[in-house]
């Protein structure tokens, strides 16, 4: 008979991570299948403060901060006409109970994660690819391409294309979101000093924007955001066209002038999508298998960690309690959901000319949507205060686009003389 396992976990991303170490740290005998080998390059470096509570919790907080990261004291938006800048750091924001993030290089980060879970009792199975899985009464049946094994539960973090959302067809695009994204890492990218350095930067043009990420004392990752079909109709290759659209905008170039690139371009499209069910009689989603919504608020990490630990509580009960599943799944797909809806309706008033115009208005009490970016620590408390915010900073975007009385237009331009 194959080994019967309390829970197996499809992935070693931060979400497999997380609720690998914190099942195991329970005494629950868990193992983690990763297709790859780390390290692996990925993209998604910035964090949120949110996701501290949990590294501490986990016990892996003091390895992240030997390793070399970038404390994150915030973020700043730039306007690509060079007309307007805001800053926002998390020491001023609503509610800020840790007031740094950090800036990561995620195949180095990734890798301490996993480690740690192995560490701390998870078994990691690098290199094992799960090809299938089958569901019964008392457990699942998972396949890998060395061996057969049965599992109790299976948590589903295996990505953008997830073995479970992919076997029952729960993958539903953001029609509205159809992005695409090209992305390199650079060395000697020109950064202020101080705390101003560690800030992640937001180019916004018309119709893209960039971000500049310090990920280590000397690599930065840069990468541009702009519609499918805009990147479709420039009929250029992924390198080209990624150093055409920089060389277009001083506000990016301006701090390049040393810069070399020291990986591929990357393109990745196609990247916004939510699965309809997170999880059913024996398997649940996390990470970007449960969806992923756009980089521009970096959701990635933290909805990750966050579902992670959701769902490796709530498994955790569900082991103790098995009378106890149905309502504590359904808990779990709400509480989840919640989150990715909160985020969702940023990231759409984002991609609206009003929204600039509104957050670069220079009143302090615009400043409403970055205090999201410290909130979301796990807790429902925080909930209604955060929504009714991002309410409020809506209305003002509507009112802007229908009426122009919150602020002065903006052209969101590069200014071409400044090349």
């Amino acid at each position: 008979m194959p080994e019967f396992l309390d829970v197996i976990i499809v992935g070693g991303g931060p979400a497999g991570s997380t609720a690998g170490t914190l099942l195991a740290k329970q005494g629950w005998n868990v193992t983690i299948f990763e297709k790859e080998r780390f390290p692996r390059f990925k993209i998604g470096e910035s964090l949120l403060p949110g996701s501290l509570c949990t590294f501490e919790r986990m016990g892996v907080k003091e390895k992240i901060d030997r390793a070399d990261v970038i404390v994150k004291h915030g973020g700043k938006i730039v306007s690509a006409c060079g007309a307007r800048t805001n800053r926002f750091l998390f020491s001023n924001v609503f509610r800020c109970k840790y007031p740094t993030a950090y800036q990561v290089e995620r195949s180095k980060f990734d890798q301490i994660l996993l480690d740690h879970a192995a560490e701390t009792g998870c078994r990691v199975r690098q290199g094992e690819l799960v090809t299938d899985f089958s569901c019964d009464p008392d457990g699942i049946t998972v396949t890998t391409d060395t061996e057969t094994l049965r599992t109790r539960y299976l948590i589903d973090c295996s990505g953008r294309h997830s073995l479970v959302g992919s076997r029952f067809n729960l993958r539903r695009n953001y029609s509205d979101l159809q992005k695409f994204s090209l992305y390199a890492h650079f060395e000697d990218v020109d950064r202020a000093p101080g705390i101003e350095g560690t800030l992640t930067q937001m180019i916004r043009a018309r119709d893209r924007w960039f971000w500049m990420i310090p990920i280590t004392a000397k690599k930065t990752s840069i990468g541009v955001v702009l519609d499918a079909q805009t990147f479709r109709r420039m009929k250029l290759s992924p390198e080209a066209a990624f150093h055409r659209m920089l060389n277009e905008h001083p506000k990016v170039i301006e701090q390049m002038p040393r810069a070399r690139r020291i990986t591929e371009v990357y393109a990745t499209g196609d990247f916004s999508f939510r699965n309809q069910r997170l999880a059913d009689e024996r398997w649940v989603l996390a990470g970007d298998a449960a969806g992923f919504i756009d980089p521009v608020w970096s959701t990635g990490v933290f909805i990750a960690v966050f579902s992670g630990e959701k769902a490796a509580d709530m498994l955790d009960r569900v082991l103790r309690q098995p009378e106890w599943r149905a309502a504590e799944f359904k808990r779990y797909e709400r509480h989840v959901g919640r989150v990715m809806d909160l985020y969702l309706r940023l990231v759409r008033s984002w991609y609206t000319q009003e929204f600039a115009e509104v957050f670069f208005n220079p009143q302090e009490y615009l400043q409403l949507v970055p205090a999201v970016n410290s909130l979301l620590a796990g807790s429902e408390k925080p909930f209604p205060e955060v929504r009714w915010r991002i309410w409020v900073f809506n209305l003002l975007v509507f009112l802007q686009k229908r009426f122009a009385i919150i602020a002065p237009r903006l052209s969101l331009q590069p200014n071409i003389e400044r090349i």
